[in-house]
């Protein structure tokens, strides 16, 4: 049983993904630690630092399987450490090759690198999930690439757009968030391997070159060398911390959006509904957009997290303090897990979208008209310049909406405004589908930009 929502029995699938979950277990967990120290073994036998046979039998024993976890769990409570059990019990399964684990190490070297290994396995799947999220978003900006629909600022109508430049905009968002997870992947996945206070002095009293020990480790692991120690420099790992809370903030205002025109006011959009799904358990009509709910719970967790990353690069004092390490061992998984969790149900959400286009159309003439007075004003500019124009719309729209009349008759009543225009150029001037900007060719730019 578990009293984390991540592991929940009950919700587990709404706060993250059972693959994601996976990466971070304690077995996998234990798993890296155990490839970091065979690498170790192997780089070190390769320089003739440590036999060939010990670091082959390091290798082999190296399987969490043949791990006892409840004695090791003994062993950290009794010594609040949590490596040096491992190190205990891996000896004793390696027998003699036991006394060449973990050679001029220290336990952060082990267990940061095992954490940069989980974050790149964890990467696959993000990065699988987002370009998944991204064919979903193409689509939908194609098929609604000219679907009219009222603009909103500040909550109100202000223009009309069409619904495919908006999925454009999520589209193009999500984009950079993929760019800079490729371009944060070179700084994040770099290994450690510095010794006690980032020196590698406990190499250096050998014959052989510490720092080619270091490169092969890395290379072992498949990971970058990193130009100096970062015990105490955290700004890689928060930097990626900070661009998943940013997707998982992404995936938080697609589905707030959503949320926003599902109500029955609006009735754009709908989340996917299924025969079964139930909305509520006393009023049998609901149909709630649960998963965007649960999606913007998924981001608003993520959000507070980029806080305790900044902390990490604040108090982490002198060359090492666990007190800000540790912090990580709860942070990544909470991020990782619950940004792929919201990345998984955007896409369920997407891949079964109701977009109500004849909503869309109709929500475009709700205010009479005035949605297009900006048009008006322009049409009127030739003759009285940009201000005169605006204060003419103005004083126009105004008395309709006090009056609740059709903005065109508000504007048939003022001398100045039909001196210009007639009511023919008028009603063509209201056509709210005429009035869409270059929204289709910014669509087609982001479509360009991405496919």
């Amino acid at each position: 049983m578990s009293a984390h929502v991540i592991d929940s029995i009950f919700f587990a699938d709404l706060f993250g993904s059972r693959a994601m979950r996976a990466v971070f277990d304690e077995r996998a967990l234990l798993q890296k630690w155990l490839d970091v120290e065979a690498a170790l073994a192997r780089a070190e036998a390769a320089v003739g630092l440590i036999p060939d046979a010990a670091a082959e039998e390091i290798t082999r024993k190296a399987k969490a399987e043949l791990f006892d976890l409840d004695e090791i769990k003994r062993g950290v409570d009794a010594t609040l450490h949590p490596l040096v059990p491992v190190i205990w019990q891996f000896a004793q399964i390696c027998e003699g090759a036991g006394r060449y684990i973990h050679w001029g190490a220290t336990t952060q070297d082990v267990m940061d690198s095992a954490q940069v290994l989980q974050i790149r396995d964890a990467l696959g799947i993000t990065e699988t999930t987002m370009r998944e999220l991204q064919t979903l978003l193409v689509r939908l900006a194609k098929s609604h690439r000219s679907t009219p629909m009222a603009g909103r600022t500040h909550g109100q109508q202000a223009l009309p757009t069409t619904f495919g430049f908006k999925a454009a905009v999520w589209l193009a968002e999500l984009s950079r968030n993929r760019e800079r997870l490729t371009q944060a992947k070179e700084r994040v996945l770099v290994g450690q391997f510095s010794g006690a206070v980032g020196s590698l002095a406990g190499l250096n009293e050998s014959d052989v070159d510490p720092l080619h020990v270091q490169a092969l480790l890395m290379k072992e692991l498949g990971l970058g060398v990193a130009p100096i120690a970062w015990h105490a420099s955290r700004d890689c790992i928060a930097e990626m911390i900070h661009i998943m809370c940013m997707i998982a903030a992404l995936m938080g205002r697609i589905a707030r959006e959503i949320i926003e025109l599902q109500k029955q006011e609006i009735a754009e959009l709908e989340e996917p509904f299924d025969a079964g799904k139930v909305g509520s358990s006393t009023m049998p009509q609901k149909r709630n957009p649960m998963i965007c709910e649960s999606i913007l719970t998924l981001a608003r967790l993520c959000r507070e997290k980029t806080a305790t990353a900044v902390d990490t690069l604040v108090f982490n004092d002198h060359e090492r303090d666990w007190s800000a390490f540790q912090m990580e061992w709860a942070l990544i998984p909470e991020v990782f897990i619950m940004t792929q969790g919201a990345l998984e149900l955007s896409c369920r959400v997407l891949r079964g979208l109701r977009v109500n286009a004849d909503k869309m159309l109709e929500n475009l003439g709700v205010t009479d008209g005035l949605l297009l007075s900006e048009r008006v004003m322009f049409a009127l500019s030739d003759r009285y310049g940009r201000q005169i124009a605006h204060d003419l719309v103005y004083d126009c729209a105004m008395t309709a909406f006090e009056r609740k009349t059709p903005f065109i008759d508000a504007l048939l009543e003022n001398q100045q405004v039909t001196a210009v225009l007639d009511r023919a150029q008028l009603e063509m001037l209201l056509d709210p589908r005429q009035y869409t900007g270059l929204a289709d060719r910014f669509v087609d730019r982001v479509l360009a930009s991405v496919t």
